[in-house]
């Protein structure tokens, strides 16, 4: 086996080559660093490289492809699950990222681990443990307890402030979390129009004529458009902005998409089945090991485990 000389130059080299990003990129020697202190260097990574690998590589993230989007759909391999839309976000920011010359590790990181605190059957299960628990539930706040207590990752603060604050009042404070940020709202507006018109739930032709005509009438002519309007509007900025026009339109977009996607007849008719489902699994295990317990193993679930766990313990 062949041991290099010098292991120092390889990161510096790795530090050198951030030297050239913007100055509003969050840069890894200026990291805020871990919360615990660690002793062995990794002389091939950037403290974001580091934390992107041990995202990918725990159990949480593997889950993610067994969790639902929006539709509850197990016979339907074309459908989203967590783990595409995850990816898809994390294509979305690294493209971002890229062309505003901000950090791509960073935001690559945050975008993977963004929704690993997410519960089993997309926000019907979040809504579910909301209700049942008593100081509620939020996938964001949980992502962070993943991370961090159940999984031990050890992340940096930044990648951390980035999952925390993907939704919500919250605003990250680095420029690559605040990409992460809206671009997981671009991802899941334009792949939940298509997983809807896939599933029959609306057809091309409900969309609106003011969103076709504002933003494109294909899915990659809606996220374009977007991207654009962020890159113009937040190069060489020290926050990422849209348009006021952008964001109306975005906004107005997510209220046709509640109305007539998210909230439809179709989409909810299994909401009910769901919300049994999570809400007697967390009574089951609250009983016998608490309420965090039980809240860490629930919401951990993938929605197979959960039907399978349910029709176990509670049907019999």
């Amino acid at each position: 086996m062949h041991h290099i000389d010098n292991l120092n130059e390889i990161k510096d080299f790795l530090y050198k080559k951030e030297e050239n990003l913007s100055p509003f990129a969050q840069k890894s020697l200026h990291t805020k660093g871990r919360a615990k202190k660690e002793h062995l260097i990794d002389p091939f990574r950037t403290e974001f490289q580091t934390d992107k690998e041990r995202i990918i590589n725990s159990k949480a993230f593997r889950r993610l492809k067994r969790k639902t989007q929006v539709f509850y759909t197990p016979k339907n391999d074309h459908l989203r699950t967590r783990l595409t839309h995850t990816l898809e976000v994390s294509q979305i920011s690294r493209t971002l990222a890229r062309i505003l010359n901000l950090n791509e590790d960073l935001t690559e990181a945050i975008a993977l681990g963004h929704d690993l605190g997410h519960a089993p059957f997309g926000h019907s299960g979040e809504e579910a443990l909301m209700e049942a628990t008593k100081n509620g539930f939020k996938h964001n706040v949980h992502g962070v307890r993943v991370v961090e207590v159940i999984e031990g990752l050890n992340l940096t603060k930044e990648t951390l402030d980035g999952i925390l604050n993907h939704t919500g009042i919250g605003k990250p404070y680095t420029l690559e979390g605040q990409i992460v940020k809206i671009a997981d709202r671009i991802a899941y507006l334009n792949h939940d129009i298509e997983d809807a018109i896939r599933e029959e739930v609306i057809e091309e032709k409900d969309i609106p004529q003011e969103f076709q005509d504002y933003f494109g009438t294909t899915k990659f002519e809606r996220i374009n458009t977007v991207i654009e309007d962020m890159y113009i509007n937040s190069l060489n900025q020290d926050e990422i902005k849209m348009s006021e026009i952008c964001v109306n339109f975005l906004n107005n977009l997510r209220s046709w998409m509640f109305k007539n996607v998210y909230f439809s007849d179709k989409t909810k008719q299994e909401e009910y089945k769901i919300k049994k489902i999570v809400s007697e699994l967390f009574e089951y295990y609250k009983n016998l090991y608490g309420e965090q317990d039980a809240i860490d193993y629930v919401a951990g679930m993938s929605d197979q485990f959960a039907i399978a766990t349910h029709k176990e313990i509670c049907q019999k």
